[in-house]
C-alpha cells in the first residue's frame, strides 16, 4: 500500500486517515544496527545519547521528539546539516531513503516494540546455569557426543574420523600432564586392544599428581599473573601465590573454594588480589583496586572491564561505575571515580556486576564485603563462573573456545551456534552438580569422541568451520612443553625448582622418567620467552599460536637451544645402531615409527653416527611439524 494519506468521503462524513505505519523491526532497526549502535548502545552512550531502548533514546530531551521529526536533533545530524557534527561519525552516510524512513517513523510517534533492545538482555537473563536437553543417541553414549552428533546430522556435515592410538596417546599426554609419553608406553598402548583403554589412559594421566600440577601451573600462572621473578618482586610491590597454587592443583581443590581463596584472599593468596604496585607515577586506572576488578572479571567471569576502568566501555556494556563498584569491594579507603584520569567528584559504591544473583552491603566492613562477594561469585546460581572455566578448558584441549572471545564471552550472540551453547551449558552444569570438580571436567572432555577426532584446520577455507564442530583444532607445543622435552634429551635441566617450592611437602619432580625439574616451576629464560612464555604482568588467557621471527631465530641460531641439542647428541654417541637410534628417536619425539622415506633420509643424514650427525638429526626432528604441533 502506498505510504501516503488516503481519505475516503462517504456521504457527508470524512473517514479517518488510513496510514501504513513504519515497522520498527524491519525498517528502523536495520538502520540503527548498521550505523548507530556501535557508539550509542550496548553500554556505550557517546554524547550522552543511548539507543539501547526507546526509554534511553527519549531521555535525551532534544534528540527525538515523537510526532515531530522537524524538532528532532537526530534528523539534523544524519542529514549533515552541520558538517562538523554529521552522523554516523564513522562509516557510510545514511541514504536519502534511510533518512526518509527515520523521519516518517518519528512523525508517526517513534513507536518501538518493548521486546527489542540493543543491550545484552539475553546474556544477563541467562546467567544462571542450564542443563540442556541431551539427545538420546550419538556416536557414543557420552553427552557431548550426543549433542554434537545430533546437530551435525541435522546440518548435514561430517565429523572428522577418530585418531589412532598413538596420536591419541600423544595428544592426551601433552594436554593433561604436558609431557610426551615414554617409548615403552607408546608401544604398550598401541598393542592394547581393550575397549576402554583410552578412558583408562585419561584417568591414569590425571593420577600422576606431580606431573599434572606442574603442567597446569603454567595455565594458571598466565591467568593469575603469577610468576617467580619480574616487575614488583624486588621491592615487595608484588607477591607470589605459587606454593598455594601448586598445592591446590596437586590436591584438586574444588573450584568454588579455589575462587573464594583468590577473591577473598588469605595471606597465601593475597598476591592475586593485590596485583602489582607499579613504581613511580601510574594512571588512576592502574591502582591495585582497579587491577583487582579487571583481573577478577576477566579470569573468573569471562568479561572484560579494562576499558571501563577509564571510561564507559566502547566494546561492551560495562560502565565506569561498574568497575569502580567492584574495586570498592576490596578497597580499604573511599574511591573517587576518575574518568580518563580526571577526578569526577563521584564516589564509588561497592556492588556486584550481576545483581540478579544477589547484592552485597556497600557499607559493610571490608572483610564482610569480600566474604559476601566470594559467596556471590561462587553461588550455584552464578552459571557464568562455571561457563567461563569450562570454556577455557575446552579451548585448552580443543584449540578453540565454545564462546569466543574467551575474555569477553557474548553468550547472547546470535552467531554462537546451538552446539556451542549446549556443550558449554552441559559442562558448566555438570561442574556445579559435581562439587566444582575441575578434573571431572577434564575427564568429560578428554573421554568424548569429540576430543578423539582428527584435527580440523579448515577454518579459513570453509565458511561452516566456525559454526559447526568437526574436530579439535591443531595446537602448538607450549614453551614449557618444548623445553621439558629438550631437558629430557640433554639431561641438562636445572638441578632445582624455584626457591618457593623448596620448603614444605611439595613434590615437584616428575614421577616417571621425564626431566628432573619441570620448566613450569622455574624462572623463564630466553628460550622459553622466545617460544611464547609471557612475562605475566597482565592476565594472559591464550598464547600466540603463530611462529614469530624471534622464535625462528632462536630455534635456528640460539645458543641455549644449540647447547641442549649438542649435549643430547653427546649422550647418544656410541649407543644404539643408527637404525635403532632413528626408530627410537621417532617414537620418543613424534610418538610413531618413521615412514619408509623418513627412515631412509634419516639414516643417510646420520651416516656413521658421529655427534655432529646426531645433532643434525635431532634438529630436524625438533623442527618437524609432527613434533611442534599437537594434532
Amino acid at each position: 500500500m502506498p505510504r501516503k494519506l488516503a481519505t475516503t468521503l462517504v456521504g457527508a462524513f470524512l473517514v479517518a486517515p488510513l496510514l501504513a505505519q513504519t515497522d520498527f523491526a524491519s525498517e528502523v532497526r536495520p538502520i540503527f544496527e548498521a550505523s548507530c549502535v556501535e557508539c550509542h548502545a550496548y553500554g556505550r552512550s557517546q554524547g550522552r545519547f543511548s539507543l539501547e531502548s526507546r526509554e534511553t533514546m527519549l531521555a535525551h530531551s532534544t534528540a527525538v521528539t515523537p510526532g515531530d521529526a522537524a524538532a528532532s536533533r537526530l534528523l539534523d545530524l544524519v542529514r549533515g546539516s552541520d558538517p562538523d557534527l554529521s552522523m554516523p561519525f564513522r562509516g557510510d552516510r545514511l541514504s536519502a531513503e534511510q533518512i526518509e524512513v527515520l523521519e516518517r517513523w518519528i512523525d508517526e510517534g517513534a513507536r518501538w516494540p518493548a521486546d527489542i533492545a540493543f543491550r545484552t538482555v539475553a546474556d544477563r537473563a541467562s546467567i544462571r546455569p542450564r542443563m540442556p536437553d541431551i539427545p538420546s543417541s550419538g556416536s557414543s553414549d557420552h553427552p557431548i557426543d550426543r549433542i554434537l552428533d545430533a546437530q551435525a546430522k541435522a546440518a548435514g556435515i561430517d565429523l572428522m574420523p577418530l585418531v589412532d592410538d598413538r596420536a591419541f596417546l600423544r595428544r592426551a599426554s601433552l594436554d593433561l600432564i604436558g609431557l610426551l609419553p615414554e617409548r615403552e608406553t607408546v608401544e604398550a598402548f598401541a598393542d592394547d586392544a581393550s575397549p576402554n583403554e583410552r578412558d583408562a589412559l585419561v584417568r591414569s594421566l590425571l593420577a600422576r599428581r606431580a606431573d599434572y600440577a606442574a603442567h597446569w601451573m603454567s595455565f594458571w600462572n598466565d591467568l593469575l599473573r603469577n610468576d617467580y621473578s619480574g616487575t614488583g618482586y624486588i621491592d615487595g610491590g608484588r607477591k607470589q601465590i605459587s606454593r598455594w597454587l601448586y598445592r591446590s592443583l596437586f590436591e584438586n581443590l574444588a573450584y568454588d573454594r579455589f575462587v573464594t581463596s583468590l577473591v577473598n584472599p588469605t595471606p597465601e593468596t593475597a598476591g592475586f588480589a593485590a596485583g602489582i604496585a607499579w613504581r613511580g607515577e601510574a594512571s588512576a586506572s592502574q591502582i591495585p583496586e582497579l587491577q583487582y576488578a579487571r583481573s577478577v572479571t576477566q579470569v573468573f567471569l569471562g568479561t572484560n572491564v579494562k576499558c571501563a576502568s577509564c571510561h564507559d566501555s566502547f566494546v561492551n556494556e560495562w560502565k565506569l561505575a561498574d568497575t569502580y563498584g567492584l574495586a570498592a569491594i576490596v578497597a580499604e579507603r573511599p574511591l573517587e571515580l576518575h574518568r580518563c584520569d580526571q577526578p569526577t567528584g563521584e564516589m564509588a559504591r561497592a556492588r556486584f556486576l550481576f545483581p540478579e544473583i544477589g547484592e552485597l552491603d556497600p557499607n559493610a566492613p571490608r572483610d564482610e564485603r569480600l566474604r559476601a562477594f566470594a559467596e556471590l561469585m561462587t553461588s550455584p546460581e552464578n552459571g557464568r563462573l562455571a561457563r567461563n572455566v569450562v570454556n577455557r578448558f575446552w579451548q585448552r584441549l580443543m584449540g578453540h573456545g565454545l564462546a569466543e572471545p574467551l575474555d569477553d564471552m557474548r553468550l547472547d550472540d546470535d552467531s554462537q551456534a546451538a552446539w556451542r551453547r549446549d556443550v558449554l551449558d552441559f559442562l558448566a552444569a555438570d561442574l556445579i552438580d559435581n562439587d566444582w570438580n575441575l578434573e571431572r571436567t577434564l575427564v568429560q572432555i578428554a573421554t568424548s569422541d569429540a576430543y578423539r577426532r582428527q584435527t580440523w584446520a579448515g577454518g579459513d577455507q570453509d565458511e561452516t568451520a566456525d559454526v559447526w564442530f568437526r574436530g579439535p583444532s591443531p595446537k602448538r607445543l607450549t614453551a614449557e612443553q618444548f623445553v621439558d622435552v629438550l631437558w629430557g634429551l640433554s639431561g641438562a635441566g636445572p638441578d632445582d625448582v624455584d626457591d618457593v617450592f623448596q620448603e614444605g611437602d611439595l613434590v615437584p619432580r616428575s614421577e616417571n622418567d621425564g626431566p628432573r625439574v619441570r620448566a613450569a616451576l622455574v624462572r623463564s629464560d630466553l628460550l622459553m620467552r622466545s617460544l611464547g612464555r609471557p612475562n605475566r604482568e597482565q592476565v594472559v588467557s591464550t598464547r600466540p599460536g603463530d611462529l614469530v621471527t624471534l622464535q625462528a631465530l632462536e630455534l635456528t641460531n640460539g645458543a641455549l637451544f644449540a647447547d641442549h641439542v649438542r649435549q643430547a647428541a653427546a649422550r647418544l654417541v656410541g649407543g644404539d645402531s643408527p637404525s635403532a637410534l632413528v626408530g627410537d628417536l621417532f617414537v620418543e619425539l613424534l610418538t610413531r615409527p618413521p615412514r619408509q622415506q623418513e627412515r631412509e633420509v634419516a639414516l643417510e643424514l646420520l651416516g656413521d653416527g658421529r655427534a655432529q650427525a646426531i645433532e643434525d638429526l635431532l634438529w630436524v626432528l625438533l623442527m618437524h611439524p609432527d613434533f611442534q604441533m599437537i594434532g
